[in-house]
């Protein structure tokens, strides 16, 4: 099979399209390849599915965070403590036996211990968990200058939240903020080695990397196609990410731009 007719055959396979079996033997690098960027597609589907949702939810929470209300303030305290204090990996497990015995309960909830829905819940409330902290940061440290400017032009309410607050809130949590749609994006390969199984072998690219692996005793090829598959996706999120900066800063004077910069987090 050459090179063509493999990218034919297996491009889209963890979708469902194309060959049903993996390769046996032989393994050729174009089928390393084509595969774990077939798998790389569910990265993807993960990571940007988490990411717009949680950015929502993500600013309700810090809202909330921030509110004198105690019945707002301590759920949201709570539940940005949680999902920040235990491990992604022991999120998907307990969420994965939740769905379960929920299913057992009511037909409903089928499709919740399928990958595509269950693991992207989960994705998408650790994500809001860790981005609410980020944003209920940048609350405190809005100047109290923008403040008292809206207040002395008679804003208040939503106006003044949606003119003032949210935009410089944003241009204050944007640099860090990135940071977290880097590591919520590679936390994706975490999905199929939790408790949620691979349907008919249809795996992310962590899947078919680590199958190429066990199959042929040789990590050296697969993962670093895998690695180099998800730094291309890191320049990918710091261009448009940096494009958002730019927007979000300019009014400011060039040299004082906040910059995205990169923290390493060993552990999420």
């Amino acid at each position: 099979m050459s090179c063509i007719e493999t990218i034919q055959s297996y491009a889209f396979r963890s979708l469902g399209f194309g060959e049903r079996l993996l390769p046996r033997s032989d393994f050729t690098l174009c089928e390393q390849v084509t595969l774990i960027g077939s798998g790389m597609i569910w990265n993807v589907y993960f990571g940007v599915c988490a990411l717009l949702t949680g950015f929502f939810m993500a600013t309700l929470l810090a809202v909330a965070k921030a509110s004198p209300r105690r019945s707002l303030r301590k759920p949201a305290e709570w539940f940005i403590f949680i999902f920040r204090g235990s491990p992604l990996f022991i999120q998907f497990f307990f969420a994965y036996f939740l769905f379960l015995s929920l299913k057992n309960v009511s037909p409903v909830f089928t499709n919740f211990t399928a990958a595509w829905l269950g693991a992207l819940i989960v994705l998408f409330l650790n994500t809001a968990a860790y981005t609410a902290e980020i944003f209920y940061g940048a609350l405190q440290s809005i100047p109290k200058g923008d403040t008292e400017a809206a207040d002395a032009y008679g804003m208040s309410g939503w106006p003044r939240f949606r003119r003032i607050i949210w935009p410089t809130m944003l241009r204050l949590a944007w640099p860090a903020y990135t940071n977290e749609a880097i590591f919520l994006f590679h936390a994706t390969t975490l999905v199929f080695f939790s408790g949620f199984p691979a349907w008919q072998q249809r795996g992310d690219a962590l899947y078919y990397a680590s199958y190429f692996a066990d199959k042929t005793f040789n990590p050296f090829v697969p993962y670093p196609i895998l690695a180099g598959y998800f730094i291309l996706l890191t320049l990918v999120i710091v261009a448009l990410f940096g494009v958002i900066n730019k927007r979000l800063n300019r009014h400011l004077p060039a040299n004082t731009r906040t910059r995205l910069k990169f923290r390493m987090n060993l552990i999420r």
